[in-house]
């Protein structure tokens, strides 16, 4: 063995670029400034909705690229998104579940 990773030979690499990496740092910072702006604001029941929606978002900018989940083959990006569905419907079962008690 020489202890390094052998990769599979169709396996491409995929890199991405520094340019691209800082952009979608800065979007995750604005995402998370205007999340906590957001907070200090009156929206009623909105505020839930709004705070879930900016997470959804900068979950889904960290999938794609920071864990390279647009390289990956379709099906396991459909199980990825079968997951994040089942995700979901369990916490708006939860927040309906909350918000009418």
């Amino acid at each position: 063995m020489s202890g390094q990773h052998d990769s599979h030979p169709t396996e491409k690499a995929h890199i991405v670029s520094y340019g691209s990496s800082i952009l979608i740092w800065i979007g995750l910072l604005s995402l998370t400034g205007i999340t906590v702006a957001l907070a200090g604001i009156d929206l009623g029941r909105w505020v839930i909705i709004t705070a879930l929606t900016i997470a959804s978002v900068k979950t889904a900018l960290v999938l794609s690229v920071f864990m390279h989940l647009k390289f990956e083959d379709r099906m396991f990006r459909i199980f990825a998104l079968v997951a994040g569905v089942t995700l979901t419907i369990f916490i708006v079962f939860t927040f309906f579940d909350y918000a009418f008690h």
